[in-house]
C-alpha cells in the first residue's frame, strides 16, 4: 500500500527505507532542503515558510499565525488524500523541543484518525498503537521504550523483551516502560484499552501491526 512522506525541517541525514513508485512525498516548509539535498521533487510543497526562508513556486501557503505545525498541515492533507500509512522524516531531531513534543502529538492525532505514523530520526523512530499490538523480528537489536499517552493504558504486555509485561497498565504519571532492549527474540508490544508511544533503534526498521478488537 502507498504511504505519504512528509519531510519536516528538523535533523535528518537520510531515508530509512527505499521510496515506492506510488509513495507521495509533501515538503512542509524547511523540510524542502532535505529533498533537494538528496534529488527528491515533492509532489506537495506546504506550510508558513517562515523556516525556509522563502516561498517556493506552487507552494500552498498558511500564515504564520495558525493553530496546526507545518507538520499538521501536511499530516491534514495527507490524510485527505487517503494515506493511511505516513512517515515524517525531519521530526523527530529538530533543535526545537517544543515541535519535538508536537510531533509526538501528532502521532497520537494520526492513530485517533485510523492511520499509522511514523516519526523517523537520525537515530530513532517513534510510532504510536492504540488498541492493537507492534511485532519485532528476532533480528531487532537495541533499546526500546514503551510510554503511555493521554489516560491509562490498559492490559500492555510486553514479550521477547528483557523486561516483559502481563496485561499491565502503563500510567502517564510514570516511566515505567523507558529503557527496555531487544534480546534476539521475537518481540511483541500489545495494548487493548489507550494508546502507547513506542521508541526504538531506528536500525530495527518497522513492525508488523494488528489491530486488538
Amino acid at each position: 500500500m502507498a504511504k505519504c512522506l512528509i519531510f519536516c525541517a528538523g535533523g535528518f541525514t537520510d531515508l530509512a527505507a527505499p521510496i515506492e513508485e506510488n509513495d507521495y512525498i509533501i515538503a512542509a516548509d524547511g523540510g524542502l532542503r532535505h529533498l533537494n539535498a538528496i534529488g527528491l521533487t515533492p509532489h506537495a510543497v506546504i506550510g508558513d515558510f517562515d523556516s525556509l526562508g522563502y516561498t517556493p513556486e506552487n507552494a500552498t501557503v498558511f500564515p504564520v499565525e495558525k493553530d496546526d505545525t507545518d507538520a499538521m498541515l501536511a499530516v491534514r492533507q495527507a490524510l485527505a488524500l487517503g494515506f493511511e500509512e505516513i512517515h515524517l522524516y525531519g521530526a523527530l531531531d529538530g533543535p526545537r523541543l517544543d515541535h519535538t513534543i508536537a510531533n509526538l502529538q501528532t502521532l497520537q492525532f494520526l492513530t485517533d484518525h485510523g492511520a499509522v505514523g511514523y516519526l523517523i530520526g537520525n537515530d530513532y523512530i517513534a510510532t504510536t498503537v492504540k488498541c492493537g499490538s507492534l511485532s519485532f523480528p528476532k533480528t531487532a537489536t537495541g533499546i526500546i521504550s514503551v510510554f503511555c499517552m493521554g489516560q491509562d493504558a490498559q492490559c500492555v504486555t510486553l514479550t521477547g523483551l528483557k523486561y516483559e509485561l502481563n496485561n499491565g497498565a502503563l500510567t502517564p504519571g510514570f516511566p515505567l516502560g523507558v529503557s527496555n532492549h531487544f534480546t534476539g527474540k521475537k518481540a511483541t508490544v500489545s495494548v487493548k484499552c489507550g494508546t502507547v508511544l513506542v521508541l526504538y533503534d531506528r536500525e530495527t526498521g518497522f513492525p508488523s501491526r494488528e489491530v486488538i478488537v
